[in-house]
């Protein structure tokens, strides 16, 4: 026997925040253009309906490679937003992911009904549809919220770094001119999860010290129950 429900049931969105980064101190963010109404010709996340029979993850990474051609990317869910008048086509809530990815590394191409899609400077974003501003707002401050906690750089640098090198990442992302250096390699040591691994050659100023990930480190601090307690890095 059929079952009928009380209420009216809403429809149920994913959309990916996918932040990049290319070495230089300009953040970015991936947005399409959309193909269809609502707001067609408008710059929004990629993203869209979930299917019957997808988990919320698998939908979202679904319609990011539909869209933009983006895939094997590690995305975490930053929120659900529901407003009833967020979609124009009825009450629809949308559950939003994100990342932090070397964008170098991943080539876009709009497909499905993207008509464009195009890095933006996080500080030159167009118009954006539905309430992809507020989502913006929202994935801003929780990556800038985990940094202050948490070692991040490990896909984005190249296997050796300098300092200098990590320390312009944190601050591209940020929002900063500059952090204080001594300040920050005291933290960022303070950590453990970073190996010497010799000096910079052929360089023409004085050689820096070279540093790698330890990726059996990072992944033990990044499960530990109390880094949080340790206090905010900066």
């Amino acid at each position: 026997m059929p079952y009928t429900y009380e209420y009216p049931r809403p429809a149920l969105t994913v959309d990916c925040v996918i932040f990049g980064w290319d070495g230089t101190r300009d953040l970015k963010v991936l947005l399409i253009r959309r193909g269809n109404e609502p707001f067609k010709g408008q710059w929004a996340f990629p993203g869209g309906f979930t299917e019957p029979d997808e988990d919320l993850e698998t939908s979202a990474l679904r319609e990011l490679e539909e869209e933009t051609g983006v895939k094997d990317v590690f995305i975490e869910q930053l929120f659900t937003f529901g407003d009833p008048g967020r979609d124009p086509r009825g009450r629809v809530v949308s559950v939003a992911y994100f990342a932090l990815v070397n964008l170098n590394e991943h080539r876009v191409t709009a497909a499905d009904d993207a008509d464009d899609a195009q890095w933006f400077s996080i500080n030159e974003l167009p118009e954006l549809a539905f309430d992809h501003k507020k989502i913006t707002e929202k994935a801003l401050l929780r990556l800038r919220g985990k940094l202050r906690y948490q070692p991040i750089g490990f896909e984005l640098l190249p296997e050796e770094f300098t300092l200098s090198e990590l320390q312009m990442l944190y601050e591209t992302i940020l929002g900063v001119q500059k952090i204080n250096k001594r300040n920050f390699r005291t933290r960022i040591l303070k950590m453990d999860v970073l190996n010497e691994v010799g000096m910079q050659e052929n360089v023409p100023h004085r050689p820096a010290k070279l540093y790698a990930f330890d990726s059996e480190k990072y992944e033990r601090f990044m499960h530990e129950d109390d880094r949080f307690e340790r206090g905010a890095f900066f």
